[in-house]
């Protein structure tokens, strides 16, 4: 392994002008090289590591930001596939799908949700990465990992679903204008609040004054309409929606007959929940007292819970009640981002948990990791913090800039962006990948948003997994979506 470090400046560097005036400072040029060797999809790789800034320029040519992105390239090959790869948020560098599915280093955590413990945390060979089958541009969003606003850059310019999509599509646009791939395959990765910004980003990618088509979306735990993953009273959906979740919960963690298999069981839920919960739902107080008993006591059976507990709830089990509800007896609450995982709570008569299980169990192994990978293999010694989440995103972000102050509230939705997109480019397509046990972005309100918003199926493919969100922390799991999506990038 051998480093080349070009003009690199501590602390990313500012320029002396900058110091005259009320601007942001400006960073210098930064590049840090290195050379690796690794086994991919079972092909021995030479590969490039490229961690770089490039400066964001607004339609006047001002610097506005700072972004860094970590690229991994293996040839010379021009017309090879390069996958931008991003999580989500808003305010979530990319370390998750960094360390845990696409990098060439993975950090190990328990397959079966136990927590990971203390450092030093163990760093491996990835054979999973997709080196063999494209180059990787992870991206960290400004405000993350170390991208940041820069000269004239205001928080309004960039933290904002369309500012930060407008944004993510400039980083791509010019890591394609500097590295000339232009005629090169090109596939978007996004997990989370990424997919979000995946299909926001497309229409400034694919129109304009440079065109820059996309051959296809990696959706990792899709969130494009909030509609079906808000668990809110005032969403009827979201019941609909999370159920089959907590089903799949419940069977999880032995609250319902597990002699069945996981999906012959879901199978049920599923018409269960379309054919006889939805209907009792819209149905409301006029619903009979004989059918709302009937559909209490199915339901009760099919999530784990008391029918008592899911009367008085008058068939409305919120999602974050659910996971406090279901293990109460024993004082445990399972996680958000992935079910599987428990925790021991102080307040167990809470309505809800305090902190999430499965962030609590591995967030701290990812951090370590990144930063250390980042500085001993990859020789990022940058005098600088690396935000795993930044903390301005979070402050400063609105999701509708309104000129005259006001707008009609919604539910976010890109799904539509990408109903449309696939009619501009025809050749669009798509893959999501959805946990059966992830209880932030249901799987189920996978299918219920692709289904209702005029996307072309014919050009998805739908993956399942039995773990949560990050699927990827579950071995088994990693390797299933690995080949899925080497099989979604190499089909004709």
């Amino acid at each position: 392994m051998a480093f080349s470090v070009a003009l690199f400046v501590a602390c990313l560097g500012v320029s002396a002008d900058d110091e005259e005036t009320d601007d942001l400072p400006i960073p210098e040029p930064v590049r840090v090289e290195s050379q690796h060797k690794g086994t991919f999809g079972g092909r021995r790789i030479d590969y490039q590591v490229v961690v770089s800034n490039m400066l964001l320029k607004n339609e006047a040519g001002d610097v506005y930001a700072s972004a860094v992105t970590t690229a991994y390239t293996a040839d010379k090959g021009q017309n090879r596939p390069v996958t931008f790869v991003f999580n989500g948020g808003p305010g979530s560098s990319s370390v998750w799908l960094h360390m845990g599915l696409v990098g060439p280093k993975r950090v190990v955590v328990p397959s079966d949700a136990g927590d990971a413990g203390h450092a030093p945390y163990r760093l491996e060979a990835n054979p999973e990465a997709l080196l063999d089958i494209s180059d990787i541009v992870m991206i960290d969003p400004i405000g993350t990992g170390y991208s940041r606003l820069a000269g004239k850059g205001k928080p309004e310019d960039v933290y904002g679903l369309a500012e930060d999509a407008r944004t993510v599509a400039h980083i791509i646009r010019e890591w394609t204008r500097k590295n000339n791939r232009w005629n090169t395959p090109i596939y978007i990765m996004g997990e989370s609040y990424g997919t979000t910004r995946a299909a926001a980003i497309l229409p400034y990618l694919e129109d304009g004054p440079e065109p820059l088509r996309v051959n296809g979306l990696i959706l990792i735990s899709q969130a494009l309409d909030y509609t079906g993953s808000t668990p809110t009273h005032d969403n009827l959906v979201s019941y609909v929606t999370f159920l089959p979740t907590m089903a799949a919960t419940a069977w999880y963690h032995g609250k319902v007959d597990k002699s069945r298999d996981l999906k012959e069981y879901l199978e049920e839920v599923r018409a269960f929940t379309l054919d006889e919960y939805l209907p009792a739902l819209f149905r409301g107080s006029s619903l009979p007292s004989e059918e709302f008993d009937r559909i209490a006591t199915k339901l009760a059976g099919y999530i784990g819970l008391d029918v008592a507990y899911v009367k008085r709830a008058n068939l409305r089990v919120l999602g974050g009640r659910f996971i406090k509800e279901l293990l109460r007896d024993k004082g445990l609450v399972t996680g958000r981002l992935d079910s599987r995982y428990l925790i021991d709570e102080i307040d167990d008569t809470a309505d809800g948990p305090r902190f999430d299980a499965a962030d609590a169990s591995f967030s701290g192994a990812y951090s370590a990791a990144l930063h250390h990978y980042l500085r001993n293999e990859l020789g990022v010694d940058w005098d600088e913090p690396y935000y795993i989440s930044g903390p301005e995103v979070g402050r400063e972000w609105e999701w509708v800039r309104d000129p005259q102050g006001y707008y009609e509230p919604e539910y976010v939705n890109t799904a539509p962006d990408l109903a449309q997109s696939m009619r501009f480019n025809k050749s669009l397509k798509v893959m999501v990948a959805s946990g059966y046990y992830d209880m932030v972005t249901p799987f189920f309100d996978a299918e219920y948003t692709f289904w209702r918003h005029g996307i072309d199926m014919s050009r998805v493919t739908m993956t399942y997994y039995e773990a949560g969100h990050m699927m990827y922390v579950n071995h088994p799991s990693l390797t299933a979506v690995a080949e899925d999506i080497r099989e979604f990038i190499t089909a004709k």
